[in-house]
């Protein structure tokens, strides 16, 4: 009885191939959108997590936070030099502490200019955040000291300024009503997750920054290099006891800063690109129901129009129950179609985004699993009803049936 109604499912279908396509393009759109939206949510998690985790899992990040004061939200104050010199002499675990300045400039050079920002720091910096030199060098204590103005830039930076990366070292680029010669290109390190480019970066020393661009000695963030030996959270209190003493801080008062470190930061970014996939995916969800109803409305057409045959099997002896099954076959394999196509056009799809995007092909089968028996299952409960309509008709008022 199943592979009877099978056929006769599939020479319906094939009967009217048009007009079958244009039904399932519902469940075709619902399902494409679904794993696609997975799949470059997935890749962008994975990119994301990737670029976190080459820094290491032993570097944490102070930023000045906020806190409330009395029936007030007030600022909190920013980092001080000094701050870098205590966490590096006073606890044991710390390797290496970089502060961290930026301004957004106009560089000038060759009679070329690029916008961009520029980061001021130490030479700890480069081994916290483990960038090499392709040539050239890194700052001297001497010149970090004075606040020299000198620079070292990415290999973006050279191609938009030089239109090159060979000799650059020894150039001099204005910005900011000065000129710093460049002592050091950084090696390639190429676009950063979701597009940042990763080599577009000019870096200073941390006094020359403050002087000549911002005018005052704020720090507004501290890098950290912990020891891979050193308990983090043991290192972790430590450093946050430290810092509650140096900004006076009493047993009652909330931080007015936040300690993070990588595994957190990945940890987060994981959750919110999580959360963000599953409302994309469940925005696009509602095209699988507008593929049903279609499924639905197509049925009960058909239904209508083989009002005549369903009349006649009946009175020749089909049982109610066999009609039910072979329009609910039908629409169970419109479903299916629309399932398969779906996934066929989600995978190219995902794999022109995901390249576009410069994330990872992440394809789940499950997903893919899980969209098909939702497509199947959509096909079988919007195609109830006309079923059991055709299953209900009377033999003869539907012989009758012109």
């Amino acid at each position: 009885m199943i592979w009877n109604a099978f056929l006769l499912a599939v020479r319906q279908i094939w009967r009217n191939p048009m007009r079958s396509l244009l039904t399932v393009l519902g469940v075709v759109i619902g399902v494409a959108a679904v794993i696609t939206m997975v799949t470059i949510g997935n890749g962008a998690s994975e990119a994301i997590r990737s670029e976190i985790e080459s820094f290491g899992n032993n570097q944490l990040m102070l930023r000045p936070g906020m806190r409330l004061g009395p029936g007030q939200r007030i600022g909190a104050p920013s980092f001080k030099m000094e701050d870098v010199t205590a966490l590096q002499t006073q606890l044991a675990g710390v390797v290496a502490v970089a502060p961290q300045v930026s301004k957004s400039v106009t560089l000038v050079a060759n009679g070329r200019n690029w916008q961009t920002s520029i980061t001021g720091t130490t030479s700890s910096y480069f081994t916290i955040d483990n960038r090499t030199f392709a040539d050239g060098r890194s700052f001297e204590e001497a010149e970090e000291m004075a606040g020299s103005a000198v620079c070292v830039i990415g290999s973006s930076i050279a191609n938009e300024l030089f239109g090159r990366t060979d000799g650059v070292v020894g150039e001099l680029i204005r910005t900011g009503g000065f000129s710093c010669r460049v002592i050091g290109l950084l090696a390639t390190k190429g676009s950063a997750a979701m597009g940042g480019d990763q080599d577009d970066v000019v870096i200073m020393p941390v006094k020359t920054v403050q002087r000549r661009l911002i005018g005052d000695t704020r720090v507004s963030s501290l890098l950290i290099l912990m020891d891979g030996n050193s308990d983090r959270e043991r290192l972790k209190q430590a450093v946050k006891d430290l810092m509650r003493e140096r900004r006076s801080l009493s047993a009652g008062d909330d931080d007015n800063f936040q300690i993070m470190d990588t595994a957190e930061i990945a940890e987060k970014v994981a959750s919110t690109t999580g959360i963000m996939t599953t409302l994309l995916a469940a925005v696009a969800g509602v095209s699988l129901l507008v593929g049903g109803i279609g499924i639905m409305n197509i049925m009960l057409v058909s239904v209508t129009e083989r009002t005549r045959e369903i009349g006649i099997r009946l009175a020749i002896g089909a049982l109610g129950r066999e009609v039910l099954m072979q329009f609910l076959i039908e629409a169970l394999m419109l479903g299916c179609l629309g399932g398969l196509l779906g996934m066929a056009v989600a995978f190219g799809a995902s794999y022109v985004f995901c390249a576009w995007m410069e994330v990872p092909f992440a394809f789940d089968p499950f997903i893919n699993l899980l969209a098909f028996t939702v497509s199947a299952l959509t096909g079988i409960v919007f195609g109830f009803f006309p079923a059991r309509r055709a299953a209900r008709l009377d033999p003869i008022e539907a012989v009758r049936h012109e």
